[in-house]
């Protein structure tokens, strides 16, 4: 069992950049790859961003790649996602997730999630 805390959201400029973590519990975290996904109000939760247990393979959604970064520190049991360039259709609650199925893409293929943290970005 992982459970896990995100921090880091709050209220920033377009423009601006934050840094969100995700605090595991658990002796188990460094086994599993994990993910980021973002829901903004009356839409699906999306994927955002991956990261494979040993921290040498990532995978971004498009519409973040090349201003979102994932990364991992074991020892620490924290994953974070560092977000530069923000835009206001980047606002959304995002949630950091431990994967245990294959489509790394897919909400189906996580199956322990934070309580998420609002990120949002003002115009």
């Amino acid at each position: 069992q992982v459970q896990l805390v995100e921090s880091g959201g709050g209220l920033v400029q377009a423009g601006g950049s934050l840094r969100l973590s995700c605090a595991a519990s658990g002796r188990t975290f460094s086994s599993y790859s994990m993910g980021w996904f973002r829901q903004a109000p009356g839409k699906e939760r999306e994927f955002v961003a991956r990261i494979s247990w040993s921290g040498s393979t990532s995978y971004y959604a498009d519409s973040v790649k090349g201003r979102f970064t994932i990364a991992r520190d074991n020892a620490k049991n924290t994953v974070y996602l560092q977000m530069n360039s923000l835009k206001p259709e980047d606002t959304a609650v995002y949630y950091c997730a431990a994967q245990n199925g294959r489509n790394w893409s897919s909400v189906s293929a996580y199956d322990y999630w934070g309580q998420g943290t609002q990120v949002t970005v003002s115009s």
